[in-house]
């Protein structure tokens, strides 16, 4: 919530993968086989974190750009980062790949997956919608490091921007869920579970509302 500012390029790395082992970039989530990007967020290397990182967009462009025979980008991601999964759906987009589920793909990687331009799913993969959460200690220590650059002069001025905020964010989100064809309806159910409940549709419904593109 409330990052909406541009998101710095960060330093192009120079290793191309051109082989289906770990990719040659220093994480242990990425590797290249053929037409196919594999970004495994589950299965960082040493000093790594779990999960959609910041670090990670700056990589897969990277890889992108030095690898033009990749068509398709493989998902397994318990989600993370919002924001970052924000620019990876742009690099999806702007690169025209397919995406394609073999494992999990919750929460965040979700943006990243409906960003593909053909949607598939390995049979006993899943995929989990829930409400975006916003854990309190982040609300406050958001509201300590911007409250004087944003002028609240207190706490209630900043419930009051972060309930507006709040709508944006459900109102951009439900957009680009109903943009990449996805039945609206369905949209609107896809917020209805909080965090610690995770929806997982069955594959008809996912076909039928058009997250599943076959």
């Amino acid at each position: 919530m409330g990052l909406r500012a541009t998101f710095p390029v960060l330093a192009v790395l120079t290793a191309l993968v051109t082989s289906p082992a770990l990719a040659d970039s220093g994480t242990a989530k990425f590797a290249v086989d053929g037409d196919t990007l594999t970004y495994d967020s589950e299965t960082p290397g040493p000093g790594e974190t779990s999960g959609i990182a910041l670090e990670d967009v700056a990589i897969m462009l990277d890889l992108l750009r030095g690898n033009e025979a990749i068509t398709r980008l493989q998902l397994n991601s318990s989600g993370g980062e919002l924001y970052a999964a924000s620019q990876m759906s742009d690099i999806v987009l702007d690169f025209g790949l397919d995406t394609h589920i073999h494992g999990d793909c919750d929460s965040s990687c979700v943006l990243v997956f409906l960003a593909g331009a053909h949607r598939t799913m390995s049979r006993g993969s899943r995929i989990g919608f829930h409400q975006v959460y916003w854990p309190a200690e982040n609300i406050a220590g958001y509201y300590e490091k911007e409250r004087e650059s944003r002028g609240w002069q207190s706490p209630f001025d900043f419930a009051s921007w972060m309930y507006r905020d709040t709508q944006d964010e459900v109102y951009a989100h439900l957009k680009y869920l109903t943009s990449r064809g996805v039945d609206p309806m369905f949209a609107i159910e896809s917020i209805r579970n909080p965090q610690s409940e995770m929806w997982r549709p069955h594959r008809s419904e996912l076909q039928a509302a058009g997250v599943l593109t076959e």
